[in-house]
């Protein structure tokens, strides 16, 4: 696929973590650790005192692990947040982007309840030519939707867990999203790494289809 390992440490415990990035470290692999608690990462400083090359980005909710990530992408994303209360999520899919090479442009702060901001962010970001379009917001998640009817290129809608209430958690975003009369993309709540993954898809260079085996009789 060109994409490369992603670890989500979420749910795995500091053992089988720790086990897994040291094989990793020992294989020459880069690879990218998502969603790291305190204890993990805790456990994580301790591999780098044995030599494993680790960075924390994203303000510690992805971890790279030095080595090669797959093939090295040009080109430019645009990565938009609705309110700073989705930046944590924006900035995750930022960090994984940044990673595999390619440039980010973001627009912050920039949701529906203030639209003057967000058109002057799109005319700023429209002379980057990005390929494409991320876009982060949380309680009601009507900005992906705006945004789609003001661009060109493929937006991607990430609902994130902002907002109380009926709908709340980022439920009412996602369904938002989900019924958007714009054509977009849509991922799971809070699914910054899937969104940046799947993005980058759109830089990957074409390959050949693997050759698949003969059926069995």
């Amino acid at each position: 696929m060109g994409l490369p390992e992603v670890v989500l440490a979420e749910g795995k415990s500091v053992r089988h973590l720790v086990g897994i990035v040291r094989s990793l470290a020992e294989a020459g692999s880069g690879a990218l650790i998502s969603r790291p608690s305190t204890a993990q990462r805790r456990a994580l400083s301790r591999l780098r005192s044995e030599g494993v090359d680790l960075t924390d980005l994203a303000d510690g909710r992805l971890v790279r692990l030095s080595g090669p990530l797959g093939v090295r992408l040009r080109g430019t994303v645009a990565v938009l947040a609705a309110g700073t209360s989705d930046v944590p999520c924006a900035e995750e899919s930022r960090a994984v982007l940044e990673a595999l090479g390619l440039t980010v442009r973001t627009a912050y702060d920039v949701g529906v309840a203030g639209l003057h901001r967000l058109t002057r962010s799109l005319k700023q970001l429209s002379g980057t030519r990005p390929r494409a379009y991320l876009v982060f917001a949380g309680r009601e998640g009507a900005l992906p939707t705006v945004v789609a009817g003001l661009v060109r290129g493929p937006v991607i809608g990430v609902p994130t867990s902002v907002g109380y209430g009926r709908g709340g958690r980022g439920e009412a975003a996602l369904n938002a999203m989900l019924q958007s009369c714009a054509p977009l993309a849509v991922v799971n709540i809070d699914a910054a790494v899937p969104a940046a993954l799947f993005a980058a898809q759109l830089f990957v260079p074409a390959a050949r289809t693997p050759k698949l085996g003969r059926p069995g009789r």
